[in-house]
């Protein structure tokens, strides 16, 4: 069993693994042998998870998730099958925990009246001073 909560298990008969030939680290083996590992797992068939728990996966794992609900997990990292089928497994357990958190709610925020009364003056002592800056002609000031 694979624990993606304290309360969701899931079954490692649920996971099904495709070896292929990874472009990774290897050196001449890396012809050789099938280290690159492709978890697929069927979220919409699942029996760990609720309908409400199943709809919030597939919503937020949608990019990685085809028409049919299966998540595609991709690693190739490591130059043995057994290390990238450990870091692939990991990887669907952080992605299906952060897709089960709730997220907290965004209340919407005002602007203090200091913070709008402090802008308005500092734009009011730029401007003063921009005034006080520029040149004047002084003949149309004296004319009789």
């Amino acid at each position: 069993m694979i624990e993606i909560t304290n309360d969701v298990f899931i079954s490692e008969d649920e996971l099904v693994f495709k070896f292929s030939r990874s472009g990774g680290p290897g050196g001449q083996n890396v012809n050789k042998v099938n280290t690159r590992v492709t978890l697929f797992f069927d979220v919409a068939n699942c029996e760990s998870f609720s309908d409400v728990q199943r709809q919030r996966i597939l919503k937020r794992l949608a990019t990685r998730a085809n028409k049919d609900g299966v998540i595609r997990v991709v690693s190739q990292r490591y130059r043995t099958q057994k290390a990238n089928r450990r870091v692939a497994v990991e990887r669907l357990q952080e992605l299906l925990r952060g897709a089960l958190k709730k997220r907290a709610v965004r209340r919407k925020t005002r602007v203090p009246e200091a913070v709008k009364r402090r802008r308005l003056e500092e734009k009011r002592r730029r401007s003063l001073l921009k005034q006080q800056r520029a040149k004047r002609n002084f003949a149309e000031d004296y004319v009789d």
